[in-house]
């Protein structure tokens, strides 16, 4: 690396995935590089929380609702390039499954929309979400009909 060179590391995030009812909790983001797309709440991990605390934090400021953490599903890079194609951004995703246990969605915080959203959904809109938001929503639906033998839970 020449001197001088910054060093560049990919930054961390965690995404709590709740799924009910044949549905998966989405907000809608404020904040590059995902400003007015619909996504998985979440963020940054702070300095000794694990993903699952911080995933299970961002899932309530940004939505009000309250879920316990289960496993965590296949991590994403996510790479944020300028139209000239320089990388901006990388990070690591790391989504967790919340079981839900209370709380209606509301957007707050960085959030400008909540809501749930079902696969069919999320085929006939494909330009509104962020990259991998149908994969991941797949996979957590797959868990919680294979959790509670049904796709309603």
């Amino acid at each position: 690396m020449p001197a001088g060179a910054a060093l560049k590391r990919p930054g961390c995030a965690a995404l709590a995935v709740v799924p009910r009812a044949g549905r998966v909790l989405l907000v809608r983001r404020v904040n590059p590089p995902d400003a007015g797309l619909w996504g998985f709440p979440g963020g940054r991990i702070e300095w000794g929380e694990t993903a699952a605390a911080a995933a299970m934090r961002e899932l309530f400021e940004e939505t009000g609702v309250t879920a316990v953490p289960g496993p965590t599903l296949q991590v994403l890079d996510a790479f944020d390039h300028a139209p000239d194609g320089r990388l901006l951004h990388h990070y690591l995703l790391v989504p967790v499954i919340g079981i839900w246990r209370a709380g209606e969605a509301r957007a707050a915080d960085d959030a400008c929309d909540a809501a749930w959203f079902s696969l069919a959904d999320i085929a006939a809109r494909t330009g509104d979400f962020s990259a991998c938001v149908a994969e991941v929503a797949r996979d957590a639906l797959a868990y919680a009909a294979h959790r509670s033998g049904s796709a309603d839970r």
